[in-house]
């Protein structure tokens, strides 16, 4: 006999579930190894990047396999909010998705129907031959797909915080997640994430979550701003990347132990410690 098996929860079932801020890290190397480390870290979720990151479906599938024996929720970003791609992801077994740049209600209800199986929506029916349903080991995949599936959107955009009310009236949108960065640079400020007018986007963006009685999270590398953002009411926050840390922390040890004062003796490969 086949195994009968159970999904486990989605994002947003965990925070509905959650009596704190849901904290979790981008992995953007396109590695499963990595993945898998930074789901036993005792983060709550990660964000698989398929929009920013060298991502393809196959390395997608060994992160999600990577992760699956840990607490960690793995989230997965399409490139663009595309009900093709969306359709391709949903069958490789994501279960969570963040879909990025969503200007509009339309473009929010238009990846609700990409999510959900006719009548109700536009996602082709090929369970039996996906991880999706497990290759059909999960009970009823079909008539309670949409029940296993979350869609978290992300605002972005000057556009889109002047729609987010709308938006969020979507029936099918969990959650909304505010990009900084895009958001400053739509705003004219790039590069310029914590500028006041692009916090007071920010926070603006969550009000309008709470009152919609939905979930809204942010990015938030610099600690001091997640802090900010989570008093605030941020229900999820990213707070650092795979690549950002390898980068940094190898630049520290870099900096720790090369000397460059270009003297005699100062070059990285002379001195008692060279070869060690």
């Amino acid at each position: 006999m086949p195994i009968r098996m159970t999904l486990p929860p989605t994002f947003g079932d965990r925070l509905a579930a959650s009596d704190r801020p849901l904290v979790g890290m981008w992995v953007c190397s396109g590695s499963p190894l990595i993945a898998e480390i930074a789901a036993g870290s005792g983060l709550d979720w990660l964000l698989i990047d398929g929009e920013h990151s060298p991502n393809s479906l196959e390395s997608i599938l060994a992160q999600l396999q990577a992760v699956a024996a840990y607490p960690a929720t793995p989230l997965v970003r399409p490139p663009y909010g595309d009900v093709v791609t969306i359709k391709q992801y949903l069958d490789l077994g994501v279960q969570n998705l963040l879909v990025p740049m969503v200007d509009s209600a339309e473009h929010a209800a238009e990846m609700v129907r990409a999510v959900r199986y006719p009548p109700a929506g536009v996602r082709g029916v090929g369970s039996a031959l996906a991880r999706a349903s497990r290759w059909n080991r999960v009970p009823d995949y079909l008539a309670d797909a949409s029940g296993t599936i979350s869609l978290t959107v992300q605002i972005e955009s000057v556009a889109a915080v002047e729609h987010v009310t709308e938006i969020l009236a979507v029936d099918g949108v969990d959650a909304i997640f505010v990009g900084p960065s895009d958001l400053a640079a739509s705003m004219g400020l790039l590069g310029q994430q914590e500028h006041p007018d692009v916090v007071t986007a920010v926070e603006h963006c969550m009000r309008a979550a709470a009152a919609a009685g939905k979930p809204a999270g942010v990015n938030a590398f610099a600690p001091a701003v997640a802090d900010r953002y989570l008093e605030a009411g941020a229900a999820f926050v990213l707070v650092g990347a795979d690549v950002a840390m390898l980068a940094r922390a190898s630049e520290a040890l870099a900096g720790r132990f090369i000397r460059t004062g270009g003297g005699p003796g100062d070059d990285a490969g002379s001195g008692p410690r060279a070869g060690y």
